[in-house]
């Protein structure tokens, strides 16, 4: 497999490189040439394989030999060595709930598998890599704690002060050795606008091997298609299932597209948006305009310029009546959010966290104008990593899971740096 720039003008790479350079050197995001498509024998015998069989089932053609398929098997089986249970919250909505791995986030998957590959590529190099990655929560922890120890990787964080949880932030800032939090005294997209910056600094890259580990690497956002397999696997009705997202950066849903063009059947996609809501307004006017971001009780969907738009405008060729027949999107407010969270507790006895509100109430307006559907929403993270927002919904005090208590007794080590890129790259280069 090769894969292009989505502003084609860089040349084409393999796997390898892709996921090594993390960005183009045009700007534009990795993508794959060509779409692999699903055989008639892989549809049939998909929900008697075990995760890892199904994982690297999928994932083996984007790769293209450039890892062996021994060690890509085990690559996808550490990737993929915990539960991705779907619950039945009520008649007609499921959850899938994607926060039994280590950081209790859906983005341990993407990089578990990324720092594994990462990992295999710089066996016996002396090339030192540095991983750059902006995060508004989950993705810096996940990160880290996929790369933590990784031999020749550095990681270095990039958060936004004061806006991320108390647990994400202990989780982002307490495990020292190859890893370094910078605290950013502004929001997740100047934070990602650093990042992207860096990439494109020429004495930076001439210095330092940079590659980002946020959903723009291909090596992150690939194997986020496991999900939705691994969802259609133990799905037991009659009628293909409507699938809610909630989105923020959309690498999740397009990955989610991306099995969907390969062949997985589902009969619609909802893409869940806060008030950070460019995408619902792109549906509404065919029209997409990015924004500030806004700070909501969903913050790992607090993005105004979401970087996987570009990918999902070339998995429909640009073509918009496509997009809208396939995709339909809602935007839910905080008051909304927090009504859901205590709603679905007293009424189901289910405890939803804010994203995975947000998607349960835009799927519930989905499935009010769409009677008959039955439906998926994906909840992303532990409720405990928001438990100020959830207890207060809830008006109860959530168990901490024993893998986090020792967190408290932890001391945070940060970086507090301002939202300018001159301060990173002062940073970068005095290491």
């Amino acid at each position: 497999m090769r894969y292009f720039s989505t502003q084609r003008q860089s040349p084409l790479v393999g796997f390898r490189e892709a996921t090594i350079n993390g960005q183009a050197p045009d700007k534009g995001l990795y993508f794959p040439e060509s779409i692999p498509v699903l055989t008639g024998e892989f549809q049939k015998t998909f929900r008697n394989k075990s995760r890892p069989e199904l994982a690297y089932e999928v994932i083996r053609p984007y790769v293209s030999g450039e890892i062996p398929d021994a060690d890509l098997f085990t690559i996808c089986e550490e990737t993929v060595n915990f539960d991705f249970p779907l619950v039945r919250v009520n008649q007609d909505i499921w959850s899938l709930e994607l926060y039994h791995g280590p950081t209790l986030a859906f983005k341990d998957v993407g990089a578990r598998f990324m720092s594994r590959c990462l990992g295999y590529f710089s066996k016996g190099s002396n090339k030192h890599i540095t991983i750059l990655v902006a995060t508004s929560g989950d993705t810096g922890s996940a990160v880290a704690n996929g790369f933590l120890g990784v031999e020749n990787v550095d990681v270095v964080i990039l958060y936004p002060s004061g806006k991320v949880s108390k647990v994400q932030e202990k989780m982002l800032t307490t495990l020292g050795k190859n890893i370094t939090a910078l605290e950013v005294q502004g929001t997740f997209d100047d934070c990602q606008k650093m990042v992207k910056q860096a990439f494109l600094d020429n004495e930076l890259n001439s210095k330092l091997s940079l590659t980002s580990a946020n959903s723009i690497n291909i090596a992150r956002w690939i194997p986020q298609q496991f999900y939705y397999f691994f969802a259609l696997q133990q799905w037991k009705e009659e009628a293909l299932p409507v699938i809610c997202v909630p989105s923020g950066n959309f690498g999740n849903i397009c990955a989610g597209l991306l099995g969907n063009a390969s062949g997985l059947q589902v009969q619609h996609f909802i893409a869940a948006c806060n008030q950070n809501k460019v995408f619902t307004d792109y549906l509404d006017t065919s029209v997409y305009q990015p924004a500030d971001a806004v700070e909501t009780y969903s913050n790992a969907m607090d993005v105004g310029n979401p970087s996987n738009f570009v990918r999902l405008l070339e998995l429909f060729e640009n073509d918009f009546p496509a997009i809208r027949n396939l995709i339909s999107s809602y935007s839910i407010s905080d008051g909304e959010t927090s009504d859901t969270i205590s709603r679905v507790f007293k009424k189901d006895s289910y405890l939803l966290e804010p994203h995975g509100a947000v998607a349960y109430h835009a799927l519930e307006m989905y499935l009010e104008k769409n009677p008959g559907k039955k439906g998926i929403m994906l909840e992303t993270a532990h409720p405990v990593k928001f438990g100020d927002i959830v207890e207060k919904s809830i008006r109860k005090t959530i168990e901490i899971p024993e893998s986090l208590r020792h967190l408290s007794e932890l001391k945070k080590e940060s970086i507090l740096i301002k939202p300018e890129f001159l301060d990173l790259k002062e940073y970068l280069l005095s290491r």
